[in-house]
């Protein structure tokens, strides 16, 4: 048993944090994917599934299918472990990261602390209950004791006292936030895996749009609201930037073929507080004052802005919407993107364009981001690989015999 003092935080789930059991278990255990394939099938069976697509889009990743693809995936060629006790610090904005940082540590081999965002969201307290009861279960008991969800406010003394027992850290948040938890005390062989603010973008081939049939470009509506409005642009890997790859007239053909369809899916699918719908018209503003490549605007009623660009400006990364809040340029070169791709830039979700020569271009530029190449419709699904990390290799050990 790890000895670790007990502290000032609401313990959501486990029993104290003096009882952890911290003895690791080799990555993708038998007892880490039946307990999370226990969890999917009951996350999927509930009626807040269908109420909260997040908790759908975790309980789906978890299911039993995906985790022993993900097991096929990871290899051996070395003989691995779990690192031991990880602790999680999970984003405040973001509901469900929790969920994902906890069943990477899980799947790794590792005990977990895992401190769950303050705010009081539904979709945690949901998640939170289905692991309490699976953990009461006799088959679940040594999972059980090896895990702690637990709350408390910013504390440094309190994140510093978990530290130096821990031997990685998963830190999610922003670069000032990840900077000020580096600096706190942390345990001598600790492993770091910080992600820290990262921007992403969308691709549309103009051409590949306007040859869709109206079963494709609902398609595509479908894929871009999930990637946009279900965490309102809040999640690293929405788009903030639109780069349609055509010349002038087949874009402004594409774009009036896609904008409006999207706007339609979005009056009958999403609301926008009012609050939101000043906020944007606000960074409407702002953006006329302080970005001179801006030459003009189009809105879809208070549901979709559009600034258009006639040059990429390099730091067009600190641009950024919400709430349906977009820059758009045109270029028939995509030769511009290694004139503004750097580190900080994460996921790329495209539509009718080749996965793999994008993926080639990035390595044949030699560019510092972009990790990720996925479809529109992708950007939210979370993998083993994130932010360029394969998290299951980076939260185990290698046992070597050489």
């Amino acid at each position: 048993m790890k000895q670790i003092p007990e502290l000032p935080v609401t313990l959501r789930v486990g029993g104290a944090l003096n009882t952890l059991e911290c003895k690791p278990l080799a990555p993708y255990s038998t007892q880490a994917v039946e307990f999370l394939a226990a969890l999917s099938k009951a996350l999927l069976a509930l009626p807040a599934a269908r109420q909260y697509p997040d908790i759908a889009a975790f309980g789906y990743w978890c299911r039993a299918a995906n985790l022993a693809k993900l097991a096929r995936e990871f290899g051996t060629q070395y003989p691995r472990i779990g690192r031991g006790l990880v602790l999680h610090i999970a984003p405040a904005n973001v509901p469900v990261n929790f969920a994902f940082s906890f069943a990477f540590g899980l799947l790794a081999g590792n005990a977990n602390i895992v401190r769950i965002p303050e705010r009081d969201f539904p979709q945690v307290e949901i998640i939170c209950d289905e692991i309490t009861r699976l953990f009461a279960l006799p088959v679940h008991s040594r999972l059980a004791a090896m895990n702690r969800l637990i709350k408390y406010p910013r504390d440094d003394e309190i994140t510093g006292a978990l530290s130096v027992h821990c031997q990685a850290r998963m830190l999610w948040g922003g670069d000032s936030t990840i900077a000020h938890l580096r600096k706190l005390p942390a345990h001598p062989r600790s492993v770091d895996i910080a992600f820290a603010d990262r921007y992403s973008f969308c691709l549309m081939q103009a051409e590949a749009v306007l040859r869709a049939d109206e079963r494709a470009i609902a398609e595509l509506a479908r894929g871009f609201f999930n990637d946009v409005f279900l965490l309102d642009q809040n999640a690293c890997s929405s788009p903030h930037l639109v780069i349609w790859q055509g010349d002038e007239e087949q874009a402004a053909k594409a774009q009036d073929r896609f904008w409006p369809t999207m706007a339609a899916y979005l009056q009958q699918r999403y609301e926008i507080a009012p609050i939101h719908a000043v906020d944007k018209f606000v960074n409407l503003c702002r953006t006329a004052d302080r970005l001179p490549q801006a030459s003009g605007s189009t809105r879809h009623d208070n549901l979709i802005y559009r600034v258009s660009l006639d040059a990429l400006p390099s730091n067009i990364e600190r641009h950024r919407g919400q709430y349906g809040f977009f820059y758009e340029y045109v270029t028939a070169d995509l030769g511009c993107l290694a004139g503004i791709v750097g580190e900080r830039y994460q996921t790329l979700t495209s539509f009718g364009i080749d996965r793999d020569a994008l993926v080639r271009f990035i390595i044949d530029e030699g560019l510092t981001g972009i990790d990720r190449v996925v479809p529109v419709g992708r950007a939210l699904d979370m993998g083993a690989i994130w932010d360029g990390y394969n998290l299951v290799q980076e939260l185990s050990r290698i046992v070597s015999t050489a």
